[in-house]
C-alpha cells in the first residue's frame, strides 16, 4: 500500500505539471509555481509532516509573494519555516521572474504577516510541530502566485476561461490530498477557500468550516486574529 506521504508527493507533482502547461493573459504579467522551483523544500514538508492521517486540513487560497513563493511551504513565512518547522533547502527561480517581486528563497528579508500569524498561533497552542501535525495539516488550494506587474493578483480575480481549467486541476488535487489524509474536517482560511473546498469535495464524508483570514488587509484580523480564529475553531468543536 502506497504511503500517505508518497500519495501527497505524487499528487503535488501531477498538479504542478498540469498548471505549468496553463497560460494566463493580461492583466497577469508573471506566474510563479513554487511546486517547481522550490520543490525540494515542498517535498520535505509533505514527507515530514504529511506522513499520517489528519483530522483537520487548513486550506489557504494560494501562495503569498513573501511566504510560499519564497520557501515552498504554505503560509511559509521564512522564520516559521526555518526555525519552527525546521525546513530549509535550495530554492531556485521561476522561469520568468518579476523584477518587482524577486524570489530570494530563505535569504528574503521581507516578512509575510499571514504566515507569521497562522504558524504563530499553532506554535503558541501546540508548542512543537509534531504536536500540531499529529492531527492537523496546512495546504493551499491553488499552487500558483499571480502578479499584475508589481501587484499580487489572487486567483478569484481570473476570468472564467482561465479559472475553469485551473480550478478543475486544483479540485482534483484537493480530493486526492483529502482522501489520502483521510481528513474529517477541511477549514478554509477565509471564505473563498472554504467555498472552493465545498465544491471540490462534494460527496466526500468531510465537514467544512472557516476561520478569518490572517491577512493584514483584513481590519478584523488586525484587531486580534489569533483570539478570533481560536474562538471560531472552538465553536466548530475542532479545538477544546
Amino acid at each position: 500500500m502506497t504511503s500517505i506521504a508518497t500519495q501527497l508527493v505524487d499528487a503535488a507533482q501531477a498538479l504542478s505539471a498540469q498548471v505549468d502547461a496553463m497560460r494566463f493573459a493580461a492583466p497577469v504579467s508573471h506566474v510563479y509555481n513554487p511546486l517547481d522551483y522550490a520543490w525540494p523544500v515542498h517535498r520535505a514538508y509533505l514527507e515530514r509532516f504529511g506522513a499520517s492521517s489528519k483530522r483537520v486540513v487548513f486550506l489557504g487560497m494560494n501562495p503569498g509573494p513573501f511566504g510560499m513563493a519564497q520557501t515552498g511551504v504554505p503560509f511559509g513565512e521564512i522564520a516559521a519555516v526555518r526555525d519552527w518547522l525546521g525546513l530549509a533547502g535550495p530554492v531556485g527561480k521561476p522561469a520568468q521572474e518579476n523584477p518587482k517581486k524577486l524570489v530570494e528563497g530563505f535569504a528574503c528579508k521581507r516578512g509575510e504577516v499571514s504566515g507569521q500569524r497562522l504558524w504563530g498561533l499553532f506554535r503558541e497552542r501546540f508548542g512543537t510541530p509534531e504536536a500540531f501535525f499529529a492531527e492537523h495539516f496546512v495546504a493551499n488550494y491553488c499552487p500558483l502566485v499571480f502578479f499584475e506587474d508589481g501587484r499580487n493578483l489572487t486567483p478569484d480575480k481570473l476570468p472564467a476561461a482561465e479559472a475553469g481549467p485551473l480550478q478543475a486541476a486544483c479540485d482534483a488535487h484537493l480530493r486526492r490530498m483529502v482522501e489520502a489524509l483521510q481528513a474529517e474536517w477541511v477549514i478554509g482560511v477565509g471564505a473563498w477557500a472554504e467555498k472552493r473546498a465545498m465544491l471540490a469535495l462534494d460527496g466526500l464524508p468531510v465537514r467544512f468550516g472557516r476561520i478569518l483570514h490572517p491577512s493584514p488587509a483584513s481590519p478584523a484580523a488586525n484587531r486580534g486574529w489569533a483570539p478570533a480564529a481560536t474562538k471560531q475553531l472552538v465553536e466548530l468543536g475542532i479545538w477544546g
